[in-house]
């Protein structure tokens, strides 16, 4: 059986409902329900997805935990009548037990052609027995089983009293159990999480960098972080929320997500049945947002206000909406009348600003559970009902018709959905982004308010940044001095950043263990080699002719070798030979052939796997010749096959990946947006030649000057898009790092970027026609201005086009694809490979660009950056970046200077990665392969505490002079000795520029503060 109802659940419900029934003449809640003899609930035919949930549906689901569609509950205080199909009476019968409050009375209806039953008639005799017969009499339900009953009802000889029975249906679902708490509390996450990690910080993108797009395209765009039937959720935004475990399939939105600004054509509107307009959404004023989730059948919403360069005034009136929510929270308390909430709403705002009341809200809320909005319980100047313990309310603040200083209407809001407690303050299930300073933009410097940056634009994993007061071109990162206030202020620094940390290593440590199934390896655990079968021939007559003579033969297109044995041709595959080798004796030549076997010494290869190593090997076959010429020949044969054979496989292995592209789609009646007279990396076979890129339907065609070379890039395959300016460069740069790699020419591209150099070469003029009409340095500051214009025209230029890149993406993918560019403020120096470059952090990668090899590290991809020969005396330190896909070999960034190893530690706790110091390098070969070997076995073990504390102070020790020197052997026994001959999938040959770094390392001396903290710990 599918549908698993839970009968501990309903009995409890409806024995509630029983309860609140029979003290229905004492409470005005349920006195609706006080004469009835029973509640009928109808239910047709599927309502449209358009539709809004009817109160009768949710009262269902609550009850019985799922939709039932075409079911017919009849309630009475000693049974309970149900009228179904045969189907779902077979998953409604699980509640039909004897530990029901009240027997359960299954009554199955016919099928299509099959005989009429005696259940529409024996349901009909329990309803017209009774005089009073309470039910949603404002409901309207269509379906053939609807026609049958109305036709039967009006039939029949006598007919109950109906009576309207809303307010009490109201009253049964209203306060909330443990269970539905715990499914509004992922609601409300959810919203919260889709407003923090997407909709602010793209509505800031928009708004900075002035995007054209619609009202609605934006709510398409947000509405599709939650996935489609073709495409997952998006878990580069929900991943930033402490979500847990999250049942996808039961998410959903609760309404079209509503976007307002100055520009729509409706103007503002703070009901919920406002939609967005296709008008473009305006860069400046009030920003309305309004969007709700549900999880489970449980509805949580969430409203805001977005300002851009707010007058004070409106700074003044959100003050008063954000302080008044506070009030009405504390006010929301069991046992206050609804009535009484808006009073004190009213109250409050005639204090503080009397003219705003007639702007004010007729109602503040409603109450909310399965029914998203539930007017019995609206918080209104009229309604008596009286709140209680464990209600849900939606609140629902706003000021309306306001005017600004150019005479424009706008809006304000703040909506949030609450919880009602006891005796304290209401609980907000969707805290977040409502303070002033986070809602409010100010761009009369070019940028945004520090503040609102740094709360809108989280770290990768999703937390506030502690950077967040930084200016991202000021010196405040750099500044070194022996200022006690600065060392105050770094002492600070480093305990907010630790305990960040803290937290950081707490979350990844639960989030391994829950990734990994014990006693397995997981979902992203590492498989082991595989056993292969090779087949040279399909049976004996797939032999060649050659075997007749019983002498060896090389069989190059079988890539098989064949071997007289006992009279036999015995054919052997070449993947099965380990190595041919040849020796004189006498006037004879021995040939001897090694085969691949268990238990070969073979380094730090992982042993061949075989179908059954405990079985019995030929290790080696040895033939005598007095033909020389002929084994010189045959061991030539079979050595030149085995490179072959070896090459092949390696050209496959690194052809592992590479995706056949789906076709360009071209631009027809109009023309394309084109960057012309660029390069591109890798280049293309030929003479070196300036092409011309273009923006197309559904991705980028780079066209060749030779006509027939073109490379085509489908926005589907773009994963992250840069802009590399040329202030500090040589080149201008537009960098597109793929998702999956792709063939140009004969080489596998991961990264294709297009460029223009950023200087001309320059004529110098020294002839006397020249010094006749200039004197000094005049040509010479020409020069420069004319070089600065340039660049600036070039960064305009590449800027442009990486926007409308980024623009058509957006457009043909549904999908957002931001431009990013990098923050040279908090670049450091390193080396990723083999030469020292300086690498860029921008919004979501760590990047380096200018010359290939290139580098792209996605943030969210890091597991954990373990910060390695971070003690004192050394000069430069190195990083070491372990991939979440365990498979991955680690990063290493060597040789990166000590002076900056806060502003490292800073920015990788900026971006929410745990990171981890230590005083020598490790051998991560070893460390990774028992990773991944049992992953639930090394986090159930510790996990990654064995790297030590991001505090490489509190670590330092007096033997920090032998911890040097054991340091400096570290490369020669173990990276060099060991590494340098290995083959293993974790070998990434960074160890040469370990040592390289190093040994400068040892060169240098102290510096003062260096000698005054040795004289200190001598002392």
């Amino acid at each position: 059986m599918d549908v698993q109802l839970n009968k501990v659940l309903f009995n409890s419900r409806l024995e509630r409902i029983l309860t609140y029934w029979k003290s229905g003449s004492k409470d005005e809640d349920f006195g609706s329900v006080a004469d009835c003899d029973a509640l009928l609930l109808l239910a047709g035919d599927p309502a449209s997805e358009e539709e809004p949930t009817k109160k009768g549906v949710a009262f269902q689901t609550w009850l019985l935990g799922y939709e039932f569609p075409t079911t017919f509950l009849l309630l009475k205080k000693d049974e309970l009548h149900v009228l179904c199909s045969a189907k779902k009476a077979k998953i409604l019968s699980q509640v039909a037990t004897p530990k029901s409050p009240v027997p359960v009375n299954i009554l199955v209806l016919a099928k299509g052609k099959e005989p009429a039953t005696d259940a529409l008639p024996k349901f009909l005799e329990a309803y017209t027995s009774s005089k009073h017969v309470g039910t949603l009499v404002k409901e309207k339900h269509t379906g053939k089983m609807i026609s049958e009953w109305n036709t039967a009802v009006e039939g029949a000889p006598t007919k109950p009293k109906v009576v309207d029975i809303a307010t009490a249906i109201s009253g049964f679902v209203a306060v909330k159990d443990e269970e539905e708490i715990n499914s509004l509390k992922m609601a409300g996450n959810l919203t919260k999480t889709l407003l923090q990690h997407h909709i602010a910080p793209k509505l800031e993108t928009i708004v900075d960098r002035q995007t054209k797009i619609s009202h609605e395209g934006f709510a398409a765009l947000i509405e599709a972080r939650l996935g489609t039937d073709d495409k997952p959720p998006d878990m580069k935004v929900w991943d930033k929320g402490s979500l847990g475990k999250v049942d996808w399939q039961s998410a959903e939105f609760c309404y079209p997500t509503i976007i307002q600004s100055q520009t729509a054509s409706s103007g503002y509107d703070l009901k919920f049945t406002a939609h967005s307009t296709p008008d473009n959404i305006a860069y400046e004023g009030v920003f309305l947002v309004s969007v709700g989730m549900r999880y489970k059948s449980y509805c949580s919403s969430v409203g805001r206000s977005i300002m851009v360069d707010p007058s004070k005034e409106q700074e003044a009136i959100y003050g008063i909406l954000f302080n008044l929510q506070t009030e009405l929270m504390g006010k929301l308390q069991d046992g206050i009348v609804a009535r009484d909430v808006y009073q004190h709403a009213i109250s409050y705002i005639r204090e503080k600003k009397p003219e705003l009341e007639q702007n004010f809200v007729k109602s503040i809320g409603f109450g909310t559970g399965q029914e998203f909005r539930d007017s019995v319980y609206l918080l209104s100047p009229k309604n008596t009902r009286r709140i209680r313990t464990n209600m849900t309310f939606i609140l629902s603040l706003g000021f309306q018709d306001l005017v600004d200083d150019q005479g424009q209407k706008y809006a304000l809001q703040l909506n949030d959905t609450v919880i009602v407690n006891s005796k304290r303050p209401a609980t907000c299930l969707t805290d977040g982004l409502k303070k002033p300073k986070h809602v409010m933009f100010f761009s009369d410097d070019g940028s945004e308010v520090e503040d609102t940056k740094a709360s809108a634009k989280k770290g990768a994993n999703g937390n506030p940044s502690p950077l967040k007061n930084k200016t991202a071109g000021g010196k405040v990162l750099r500044n070194k001095t022996r200022n006690a206030g600065h060392e105050e202020a770094a002492q600070s620094i480093a305990a907010k950043i630790g305990e960040h940390q803290r937290e950081l290593h707490a979350q990844l440590h639960k989030n391994g263990l829950a990734k990994y199934s014990e006693g397995g390896s997981g979902a992203g655990g590492k498989e082991g080699q595989g056993w292969k079968k090779f087949q040279s021939y399909k049976g004996e007559p797939g032999l060649p002719k050659e075997v007749e003579s019983l002498r060896i033969f090389v069989d190059r297109k079988a890539s098989t070798i064949i071997l007289p044995i006992h009279g036999f041709a015995v054919p052997f595959h070449i993947n099965t030979i380990k190595n041919v080798s040849k020796s004189e004796e006498g006037n004879q030549t021995l040939l001897r052939i090694n085969f691949q076997t268990p238990g070969q010494i073979a380094g730090k290869k992982e042993d061949t796997p075989f179908e059954d190593p405990d079985a019995t090997f030929v290790r080696s076959i040895t033939y005598r010749s007095t033909d020389g010429h002929r084994f010189d020949s045959i061991s030539k044969q079979i050595t030149d096959l085995k490179k072959e054979v070896t090459k092949r496989e390696q050209q496959k292995k690194e052809m592992a990946g590479v995706i056949d592209q789906d076709s360009l789609i071209e631009l027809k009646g109009r023309r394309p947006i084109r960057l012309p007279e660029v390069f591109v990396r890798p280049a293309l076979d030929g003479k070196r030649l300036p092409g011309e890129v273009e923006i197309h339907q559904n991705g980028l065609r780079y066209q060749s000057p030779m006509g027939s070379q073109k490379i085509d890039i489908l926005f589907s395959n773009i994963k992250h898009l840069f802009f590399l300016p040329c202030d500090h460069e040589l080149l201008v740069i537009v960098h597109i790092h793929l998702k999956s790699p792709m063939m140009i020419g004969k080489r596998k591209a991961h990264d294709v970027q297009f460029f223009r150099e950023a200087s001309d070469v320059q004529f110098d003029e020294t002839g006397n026609r020249k010094r006749k009409y200039r004197y000094g340095d005049e040509d010479e500051i020409e020069l420069e201005q004319q070089e600065r214009k340039r660049r600036q025209i070039l960064n305009r230029e590449f800027k442009a086009f990486a926007e409308k890149v980024a623009e058509a993406a957006t457009v043909a993918l549904g999908d957002t694809l931001e431009m990013d560019v990098p923050f040279r403020e908090l670049s450091f120096e390193g080396v990723p490979h083999r030469t020292n470059v300086r690498l860029q952090p921008t919004t979501d990668c760590l990047v380096y660009l200018s010359d290939p090899p290139f580098l792209v590290v996605t943030l969210n991809e890091i597991e954990i950056a373990s910060l390695e020969r971070v003690q004192f005396g050394l000069k430069q330190f190195d990083m070491v970046l372990v991939f979440k896909d365990f498979a991955k070999s680690p990063l290493h960034i060597n040789s990166i200077p000590t002076t900056l190893l806060d502003d490292v530690k800073q920015w990788l706790n900026s971006v929410d990665i745990p990171l981890a110091e230590g005083p020598v390098n490790l051998n991560w070969n070893p460390i990774m392969k028992h990773v991944n070997e049992n992953p639930y076995e090394f986090f159930s073990t510790g996990g990654w505490g064995f790297l030590g504390a991001p505090n490489g102070e509190e670590q330092e020790s007096d033997d920090g002079s032998e911890t040097e020197s054991e340091y400096e052997q570290a490369p020669s026994e173990s990276d060099f000795s060991e590494g340098g001959a290995s083959e293993s999938d974790f070998n990434d040959g960074s160890d040469a520029s370990e040592d390289e770094g190093s040994g400068s390392d040892f060169s240098e001396g102290d510096d003062w503060d260096e000698l005054e903290r040795k004289a200190a710990k001598c002392e």
